[in-house]
């Protein structure tokens, strides 16, 4: 008996195995989701390498460009071969970047170090200090005579800050020592992404070349277009953030020692650095630097670390005011509300690199989600300014 092939029936029965296999597939992973979750990231572990070599070529990339397309070759007056100009442009590319970091290190590390063995030293000196403190301001609180319910409710919070404290203070040693362990790891996984950051410079042309044909073999020609557009468009906006933002970082962390040290504050130069680094993050970042900085000069004279509240509120007026806007510019695009709503969302699912990530990642996807909104409106017709859209009762400011 012969059977007759139905190309209809042919393509069910196809659509219906793969529906099934992708419900088993789903549910395999559903199950064991555990061992799934631990084999990610143990192919993560060893990817790191990778991943700090693609993070240094792209932080790299900018410096290289100047030295290879205006550096070298008026040097050269253009004769110089393409690949060598590459290659030499890498190598003093390199150069540039170790110096200036050896010159951060040979300035800064020392005192850091300074400090925080003060602070490991003086512990037991600081919790005396805290605890006098603390007794002094219940006493005073007690000689005002406030209501029982009032001043028993300042005293349990004051005793209550005291002691977690003085437990923070007491896991310093443990968590220098974990930290230690963390920089050796990031320092053996850096000496590697550097050589793989070489490779990635040297040929970043024939990679992006290679993702391209790869893309135009699969997928329609206007789709390759778009997604080219896209890639650069991302590019633009965090080469833009993160570049600004870690100069913006770095003036603010220098004018913060300067200050402090015309002011006679202690631990200027590891206090400078806490405020440098954790004000790449838009917004919260200058809280997340003050707070633990306000409590360490608390320490030593509380005083002074209203001094140095005030000092930092100043310092941050002018950099969001002022020196933010003028280097930022609008690099990202999107509005306070979509920064501070994507610091805190990536912030809560990645942590500190999620904070500061976060605000060009979002501006990527809000930007695709506009061009794709003002597309469908130009094809019906339709106005694509958001003023036209507002009613008249209620016009947008």
């Amino acid at each position: 008996m012969k059977i007759e092939f139905d190309k209809k029936y042919f393509s069910v029965a196809v659509y219906a195995f793969l529906v099934i296999a992708a419900s088993v597939l789903f549910f395999a992973a559903v199950m064991n989701f555990s061992d799934i979750w631990a084999f990610i990231c143990k192919i993560a572990g060893i990817m790191t390498p990778f991943f700090y070599g693609f993070a240094l070529a792209y932080l790299i990339n900018p410096v290289l460009h100047f030295f290879e397309d205006r550096v070298l070759v008026k040097l050269s007056g253009g004769k110089m071969k393409p690949k060598l100009r590459r290659g030499v442009g890498i190598l003093l590319a390199y150069i540039l970047v170790f110096a200036l970091i050896s010159i951060f290190l040979w300035v800064v590390i020392p005192q850091v170090g300074a400090s925080v063995y003060g602070i490991v030293k003086n512990v037991p000196d600081l919790i005396t200090n805290a605890d006098k403190y603390v007794s002094e301001t219940l006493g005073s609180l007690k000689r005002i005579e406030l209501p029982s319910e009032i001043s028993g409710k300042i005293t349990s919070i004051i005793e209550e800050l005291l002691i977690a404290i003085t437990e923070l203070l007491k896991n310093i040693v443990p968590q220098i020592i974990y930290t230690t362990k963390q920089i050796t790891s990031a320092v053996v996984n850096t000496i590697v992404g550097i050589i793989i950051s070489v490779y990635l410079l040297f040929s970043k042309e024939k990679f992006f070349a290679q993702i391209k044909k790869t893309l135009s073999a699969f997928l329609p020609a206007d789709k390759v277009k778009h997604m080219t557009e896209l890639a650069h468009s991302s590019h633009n906006i965090f080469s833009g953030f993160i570049s600004g933002k870690i100069l913006d970082s770095l003036i603010i962390g220098i004018i913060c020692f300067i200050g402090m040290s015309i002011f006679n504050m202690p631990y200027a130069m590891l206090i400078s650095v806490i405020v440098g680094v954790t004000n790449v993050i838009p917004y919260f970042g200058p809280f997340i630097g003050a707070i633990p900085s306000i409590v360490l000069i608390m320490f030593v004279d509380p005083l002074t670390a209203l001094g140095f509240a005030v000092f930092i509120l100043v310092l941050q007026q002018f950099d969001g005011n002022i020196l933010g806007p003028k280097i930022l510019g609008d690099s990202t695009g999107i509005s306070a509300f979509w920064v501070i709503f994507s610091v805190m969302l990536f912030g809560g699912l990645y942590g500190f690199l999620g904070m500061f990530l976060g605000v060009p990642v979002f501006a990527v996807f809000y930007a695709v989600i506009r061009a794709n909104v003002e597309y469908r409106l130009k094809n019906k017709g339709l106005s694509e300014n958001t003023h036209d859209y507002s009613s008249k009762d209620h016009p947008i400011l």
